[in-house]
């Protein structure tokens, strides 16, 4: 038992030995040079390139860019009247299956609402009642507003709608076809 005790005792004095002071002072670190030139980046000097770009600008900013944005807005508007159809918006008021539902629903959209013109299409196996075509979705708030004051089922949905120009040329061709038979 007795030299598990001086086991002991020199195993705790063994273990609070004292720690010896490191010299490290900033006089030690003054001869210290690293070399970091090639992980930095580069940037070009910007106060040449500046007076370069004056003298460069001077010289072109007198001149005005209408006729480009005239180019490039005429041939947005050309692609855009090539599509036959164009995004928008609408609100639907009624989808179901029930033909009724979906007539009474359009009469009583157009006698409460008489500036507003319903159109009802059928989707197989469901009637859908719609109000307006709209570009955007800000422009079918007003209707929805509206609207869902009589029927709170109403919604705003994404759409997709013939123009006009093409309706025209659809109906004359459906003429020609109907009159050949």
């Amino acid at each position: 038992m007795r030299i598990f005790w001086i086991l002991g005792l020199v195993l705790i004095l063994a273990s609070c030995k004292t720690t010896s002071k490191t010299s490290s002072s900033a006089s030690s670190y003054a001869n210290y040079q690293e070399n970091l030139t090639a992980s930095l980046p580069v940037y070009p000097d910007y106060r040449a390139q500046m007076s370069s770009k004056s003298s460069f600008e001077s010289a072109e900013s007198t001149e005005a860019i209408d006729e480009q944005l005239d180019q490039i807005q005429a041939s947005l508007v050309s692609k855009n009247k090539s599509e036959p159809y164009f995004n928008g918006y609408s609100v639907l008021v009624y989808s179901g299956i029930d033909r009724n539902k979906a007539f009474k629903t359009r009469d009583d959209l157009t006698m409460n609402f008489p500036d507003l013109t319903p159109q009802m299409q059928y989707e197989q196996p469901r009637y859908l009642v719609k109000v307006g075509k709209y570009a955007h979705k800000i422009e079918a708030q007003k209707s929805f507003a509206e609207v869902k004051t009589q029927f709170p089922t109403a919604r705003i949905i994404q759409d997709r709608f013939q123009r006009e120009e093409f309706k025209t040329l659809n109906e004359l061709n459906q003429e020609d076809v109907e009159g050949q038979n």
